[in-house]
């Protein structure tokens, strides 16, 4: 079984994970969790949620870490930091969307790879950013075992994380997302009806 961690912290943006949580928590494969600085946050949309980890408590294994962006990632936190660069150094998949792609640049975690974000502006002075000429304006990217996508990629986001862990053949994960990408009725014009 795989562990995929969602790394949630209070104002957490309650859409960038769903699709991405709800493709791999249908899997027999994989094992979707949450992990937080404390035991319950809150989402901007009001959901209250109690996460199943603490920092401390993460299993040593993480198949997948996924970072959910929002409104508090202005943060200062050790554990957290070594934490994403534990799972950087051993070459294991990291997802950051959103306000979590801010907290990659602030703390240098960006170095080596290409990358996107919200926007290059807010990392200004961010004195650990250094490598600003790997900014790619795409809604995601994914450079070795690192994506990162801006607050308004759920979808992209969601399809290149799901190949960076080879979740299923690339043309499946495609068609997959095509639904929530094209709408219904256009889906069913490319690929048929997925009901019947």
């Amino acid at each position: 079984m795989k562990t995929a961690i969602f790394l949630i912290l209070d104002e957490y943006a309650d859409w960038e994970g769903s699709y991405l949580a709800s493709q791999l928590n249908q899997s027999s494969n994989w094992c979707v969790s949450t992990a937080s600085i404390k035991p319950q946050v809150t989402s901007i949309g009001g959901f209250k949620t109690n996460v199943d980890y603490l920092l401390t408590e993460i299993p040593q294994k993480i198949d997948l870490l996924v970072l959910i962006g929002g409104n508090s990632w202005s943060i200062s936190n050790k554990e957290l930091r070594e934490l994403i660069v534990k799972q950087l150094n051993m070459q294991q998949p990291v997802a950051a969307i959103c306000g979590a792609v801010d907290f990659l640049a602030q703390n240098g975690l960006l170095r080596n790879y290409k990358h996107t974000g919200n926007s290059q502006y807010l990392w200004q002075n961010y004195s650990e950013y250094t490598n600003q000429g790997d900014f790619i304006k795409k809604q995601a990217v994914i450079d070795n075992n690192l994506v990162t996508a801006n607050g308004t990629a759920t979808l992209e986001f969601t399809k290149l994380v799901l190949k960076l862990v080879n979740f299923l053949p690339e043309v499946e994960i495609d068609k997959a997302l095509a639904l929530h990408e094209l709408g219904f009725y256009k889906y069913c014009a490319t690929y048929g009806n997925p009901y019947q």
